[in-house]
């Protein structure tokens, strides 16, 4: 059986990496990190073009081709969110998690495989800490020795130092991903919890390229990977749930909630920062005001929200005009009922207001870190100026706020047969009415009314 089979390979790969260590390999002294990476490389010398080829390395995660037919990547190094906003201008504070030493402006050499942060990966003392607002330099007071000699395949933690904490906390940003995943039950995470997955498991890794992608930012023929990497296509003994596959995805019945032991942010308003007022604590102990950041609103157990996605996405280009007065979609989602390639599919939906310039008519990426950045002088023209400046974009001098949605998708957290949905989760009169299947497209319940094949709602 393809599973079972998977899982002996797993084992069997474990068996010759967790106790890999290199105390016979390395032997330093080290004074600075890069020197630690020159010793790496002195080895593995195929790893240093292989990561500044990656995606982690660029923080562009795909070539999208937009509609004049102009091909350009897309990643965090130049796109805009709704949570810390945006990396230009801030560079030491995001930075932090990315996996180089120095990124702390735009003159970063990308081409310089010493400054390759080889530790933040592969490290096993779990001492390893880089300075939040370092420009991804390591603490100065840990042994980069003992670390350095300590390297072996990547695990959980390695992985969670940057991806359990996006957003500036745990939970913040996706809600699917968390320190609970460190050392999650069953109930939290089967594949993690039940199966003691590694995030390579599944995120398989060649030449340092990480399959996997954000949402909607994959383009057809990248390195994607999917449940059916291990599993087939039909599953479950009863044809009934097989017949979903073509229209549902595993995780709309498998993860039916996320953020179920650290909650996560759902709402984030810039437009109250910079309030001289006290912070008070919700019932999950965090603090929904921050007058660096503005209001917060914090969820847990939370249902996903639900659409049709094809794998790909729309993002929100820097500079592009806002045409709608209703909230900005970052990312909108491609894919509807009549896509035969779209599946109903689970997501975080972050909402927010952020600042956009009314004159202009786009959003504003705004300098928040740094001596003249906004949570210094929590001064909004001035951040806005100084940040706009740095992607020379114009400001009008003028700053208002504008409601903005972004889609994560929900893939971790994934429940065991006995935990998933049920039918009347989705389905029946009697059911919990999770779906709504008018919004969906279909013109009711398909138990009731039938498939999208059989309305022949397909078009494409």
């Amino acid at each position: 059986m393809k599973f079972t089979c998977f899982i002996l390979s797993i084992l069997i790969f474990q068996s010759f990496t967790v106790a890999q260590d290199h105390v016979d390999n390395v032997s330093g002294p080290f004074e600075t990190p890069q020197e630690v990476t020159e010793e790496c490389l002195m080895c593995h010398d195929e790893a240093g073009d292989e990561i500044i080829a990656s995606r982690h390395w660029n923080w562009l995660g795909s070539t999208l081709t937009d509609t004049t037919n102009t091909v350009e990547s897309r990643g965090k190094r130049n796109l805009i969110n709704n949570f810390c906003i945006a990396v230009p201008s801030n560079y030491p504070r995001c930075t932090s998690c990315h996996i180089s030493y120095g990124w702390k402006d735009e003159n970063f050499d990308f081409d310089s495989p010493e400054n390759i942060d080889c530790l933040v990966c592969h490290e096993q003392t779990g001492t390893y800490i880089k300075l939040p607002t370092g420009a991804g330099m390591p603490d100065s007071t840990i042994d980069l020795l003992t670390i350095a000699q300590s390297v072996g395949a990547s695990t959980r933690r390695n992985c969670g130092t940057c991806h359990f904490d996006g957003g500036g906390g745990t939970g913040v940003k996706h809600g699917d991903m968390d320190n609970s995943l460190y050392n999650p039950t069953e109930g939290i995470d089967f594949h993690m919890g039940g199966l003691d997955f590694e995030c390579t498991d599944c995120h398989e890794t060649e030449n340092h390229q990480i399959a996997g992608g954000s949402h909607g930012s994959m383009a057809e023929g990248e390195n994607l990977i999917s449940c059916e990497d291990c599993h087939d296509a039909d599953p479950h003994e009863k044809k009934l749930l097989n017949e979903h596959f073509s229209a549902v995805a595993c995780e709309t019945c498998h993860i039916p909630t996320f953020a179920r032991q650290e909650p996560t942010v759902t709402w984030w308003d810039w437009s109250k920062a910079g309030e001289d007022r006290e912070s008070q604590q919700n019932e999950f102990g965090k603090d929904n005001y921050n007058k660096k950041k503005g209001e917060f609103v914090w969820a847990k157990n939370v249902i996903p929200e639900y659409f049709w996605h094809n794998g790909t996405a729309e993002y929100y280009e820097i500079g592009e005009q806002i045409e709608s007065s209703k909230p900005l979609k970052l990312n909108g989602l491609n894919g509807n009922i009549s896509d035969s390639n779209s599946k109903i599919s689970p997501f975080k939906v972050m909402r927010g207001k952020q600042p956009f310039d009314p004159e202009k008519n786009y959003l504003i990426i705004p300098n928040l870190y740094g001596e003249n950045g906004y949570w210094k002088t929590f001064d909004w023209v001035t951040a806005s100026e100084n940040g706009m400046n740095e992607i020379d974009l114009e400001f009008s001098g003028s700053v208002e706020f504008i409601e903005t949605e972004m889609y994560w998708p929900i893939n971790h957290m994934v429940m065991t047969a006995d935990n998933a949905l049920k039918c009347t989760s989705c389905h029946g009169k009697g059911g919990d009415n999770r779906l709504d299947w008018k919004a969906l497209g279909y013109p009711d319940d398909p138990l009731k009314r039938g498939t999208r094949e059989k309305n022949k709602l397909i078009k494409q």
